[in-house]
């Protein structure tokens, strides 16, 4: 193992203990969640008698009877009374022979008072996610190791870091853009490398996300926009948290919404470089910017239209509604929350643009510094380490064959 890959593991590491760290951390004093216990249960029988239908809305309440099949009071049965409010979003009508999710108290040993959370998904959802590392170990290897590790510490930092820090009312832009320049550099020199190419991609990340942030800033003032226009978030302001800045908050997400794809753009970018400064040591920084650009060109065209295709394919059911009730696209697009997707989508688009000029010219620069002696000493490395796992390999192939001889 070479030093610098000895290096990339020991940071990986420190990474992982990041994220079990996290895991015990607790910035936002949340009160804590009413007690009671979680089980998976299965429904027995179901009593519809008392639910009342209007064409597809259901309300009133619907009677199960479920039988715990896991947790402290398993095997025995709970009655349970699911309200239904009429709001589909929200309400779950549960039929016979289902799996759902049940929290519960108890009373002399016997589980009562239980509620419905809905169907159990848990499990399809660990498996899911299972597959997906599988997959992605399967296609990237190390990378692949690294690209799992990376995500786990994005949610966790998001969950456990960023999400207290506004409910404790920190400014949501200078916290944000701090949240973003941790998970850029952890995300690019884990995937990247610590390397050349990977302050590339971390530069040339951290500058496309502040001219968002700084776009973001200054045409959501333009628009005359506020933060109450993203769901739930007037429940927040009512469930106690008034004092929130709703509007730094919606431009916080404006910009960290765009880095994952600003990131994947910059990478494209920087390892389009590293390759061609490897393969040609003696190119001039001028003609090597100008390879860069042209790499950025053939890839932004397609990637403009991601933030689009991700942002707009959300809210279907909200085009359908107004295309159903023949509402001309000015009303449509001067809606206020249209017109904060439109901001979403088109700010984040710009930092997209400019994130291949911007990775191409720090790239340059840093590769400037690199005669053909750096270059030929990398590239040696790489052989050696190549070398002795071929060498290692021969040993192992080896060793076995005279193990499996008589």
């Amino acid at each position: 193992m070479s030093t610098k890959q000895h290096h990339e593991w020991i940071f990986s590491l420190i990474i992982a203990g990041i994220c079990v760290a996290l895991s015990f951390l607790d910035l936002a004093r949340i009160p804590s969640a009413p007690k009671g216990i979680h089980a998976r249960g299965v429904v027995e029988a179901v009593d519809n008698s008392r639910v009342r239908q209007n064409l597809i809305v259901k309300t009133e309440e619907q009677f199960l009877t479920v039988r715990l099949i896991n947790g402290p009071n398993e095997g025995q049965t709970i009655e349970i009374v699911n309200m239904l409010t009429g709001r589909m979003e929200f309400d779950e009508f549960y039929e016979t022979g289902k799996i759902i999710l049940v929290e519960y108290d108890t009373i002399d040993g016997r589980p009562a008072h239980g509620v419905a959370r809905g169907y159990d998904r848990l499990q399809m959802q660990l498996l899911l996610i299972g597959i997906f590392g599988i997959l992605l170990l399967a296609v990237a290897g190390v990378t692949g190791l690294k690209a799992v590790l990376s995500f786990l510490f994005a949610a966790m930092i998001l969950w456990k870091l960023f999400f207290p820090l506004l409910l404790r009312g920190f400014p949501p832009l200078s916290t944000g853009l701090a949240i973003a320049a941790l998970l850029t550099a952890v995300i690019t020199f884990s995937v990247g490398g610590i390397n050349r190419r990977g302050l590339a991609v971390f530069l040339g990340s951290m500058l496309g996300v502040g001219l968002t942030c700084a776009l973001a800033v200054g045409f959501t003032k333009a628009f005359a926009l506020h933060g109450a226009v993203r769901p739930f978030a007037e429940t927040l302001l009512y469930s106690g948290h008034y004092t929130l800045d709703l509007t730094g908050i919606f431009i916080a997400s404006v910009f960290i919404a765009s880095s994952g794809a600003v990131m994947d753009l910059a990478m494209d970018i920087a390892a389009s470089m590293d390759e061609i400064k490897r393969r040609h040591p003696d190119i001039a920084t001028f003609e090597h910017l100008r390879s860069g650009l042209r790499v950025g060109r053939a890839v932004v065209g397609t990637m403009t239209t991601t933030l689009l295709l991700a942002y707009s394919s959300s809210h279907i059911a909200m085009f359908l509604l107004f295309m159903a009730k023949g509402l001309p696209a000015v009303n449509i697009l001067n809606a206020p929350f249209v017109a904060a997707e439109v901001l979403n989508i088109l700010v984040g688009s710009f930092g997209l643009v400019t994130v291949a000029p911007l990775t191409a010219f720090c790239a340059a620069l840093l590769y400037r510094q690199t005669g053909r002696e750096s270059v030929e000493l990398e590239m040696m490395d790489a052989t050696r380490s190549a070398e002795k796992a071929l060498q290692d390999s021969a040993a192992s192939t080896a060793t076995s064959g005279i193990a499996s001889q008589p």
